[in-house]
């Protein structure tokens, strides 16, 4: 049953991206703000699909967290969930993630849509000057950037070693950082086919100020502080 439920999600999701990218094509014209919620109600309509169906929910601590500024979400990253779910809690957002993605048809293309910061991780180097250059772009313009800075996605029991891009980004900019984790890689996993029903926890965590400190003292507190929540969330056993 688990796998009938996620095959019919996934065709949901697969067509409600096609309709979905037509109407950003079509209002490609209008501002950025007309073009954010097309793509919102994509998140939307797939997270509230994932519950109908799957019997997939979650539940959100600290989102009283959430400063009034474009600001740097630094999460863990276990899933796609992640992904859709974070245009639902926060404002308008830019995700950073590897240009391959690009190239995805219709998903792809949504994706472009919400201007990401597109890198090529073979160049690291340049990489990391085109991540912090337009990190600052986008915040400036009132844009959230998403980082995920494990820089692929893990199993919940193995996070993995934080890079410091995100960091980088706030200590040139000075825009706060705002934490979260996550345990969504329990019922939707990695790389994986079936979305499992339960209940996903995500906690926002207080912002963290860049000034004063350290990009290794920044990285570190952002670090510190998810795996601490990462450790106290549920774990479930497949």
């Amino acid at each position: 049953m688990i796998a009938l439920r996620s095959l019919i999600y996934l065709l949901g999701q697969i067509l409600s991206a096609i309709v979905v990218d037509i109407a950003v094509i079509l209002v490609l014209p209008f501002p950025d703000r007309i073009r954010d919620r097309v793509i919102s109600s994509w998140a939307r309509f797939n997270i509230w699909t994932l519950r109908i169906i799957c019997g997939l929910d979650f539940r959100l601590q600290g989102r009283e967290n959430i400063p009034d500024e474009p600001s740097i979400i630094l999460s863990n990253h276990q899933s796609a969930w992640e992904t859709l779910c974070f245009q639902l809690i926060f404002p308008p957002l830019s995700f950073v993630l590897k240009r391959q993605l690009l190239w995805i048809p219709f998903f792809g293309w949504g994706l472009a849509a919400q201007r990401p910061i597109a890198i090529d991780r073979s160049q690291k180097v340049r990489a990391l000057d085109q991540l912090i250059e337009q990190g600052k772009e986008r915040l400036a313009a009132g844009r959230w950037l998403v980082i995920y800075p494990e820089g692929t996605r893990m199993p919940p029991d193995a996070p993995g070693k934080f890079q410091a891009g995100g960091a980088m980004i706030a200590s040139k900019s000075g825009a706060p950082i705002v934490p979260v984790a996550h345990n969504a890689g329990n019922f939707w996993p990695r790389n994986g086919f079936l979305k499992y029903p339960g209940t996903i926890d995500i906690v926002i965590g207080p912002p963290i100020q860049p000034e004063g400190n350290k990009v290794r003292e920044i990285n570190d507190a952002v670090e510190g502080w998810i795996k601490d929540t990462l450790a106290g969330l549920p774990r479930v056993n497949r």
